[in-house]
């Protein structure tokens, strides 16, 4: 069982190390076909991948803040996630159409 930690932001791999987060794959991109039974991902997935790696049995953690629209499109770093709030919630999310 691997954990996947998928972001391209500077900021949040950062974020992550300070929570003391240990992961096996940090890759700015995830292909859903790597991620076996019983992995864990974590990340910002758009809401088609995330369902296919809960279809694929593995475990989603969205990192989720509260980012006021202001902040939207910006680059944040370490200390501007935990300002926001930033924490993990896991999601079990399923495709309902073919």
């Amino acid at each position: 069982m691997s954990i996947w930690f998928i972001s391209r932001h500077t900021g949040a791999i950062a974020w992550a190390k300070r929570q003391g987060m240990v992961v096996d794959h940090q890759l700015g991109h995830l292909d859903p076909q790597q991620v076996a039974a019983g992995d864990t991902v974590i990340g910002t997935l758009p809401i088609n991948l995330a369902a296919e790696v809960c279809a694929r049995e593995a475990k989603y953690y969205h990192l989720s803040l509260r980012l006021p629209p202001d902040l939207r499109g910006t680059e944040l770093d370490a200390d501007q996630l935990e300002e926001l709030d930033a924490r993990l919630e896991r999601y079990l999310i399923q495709r309902l159409t073919p």
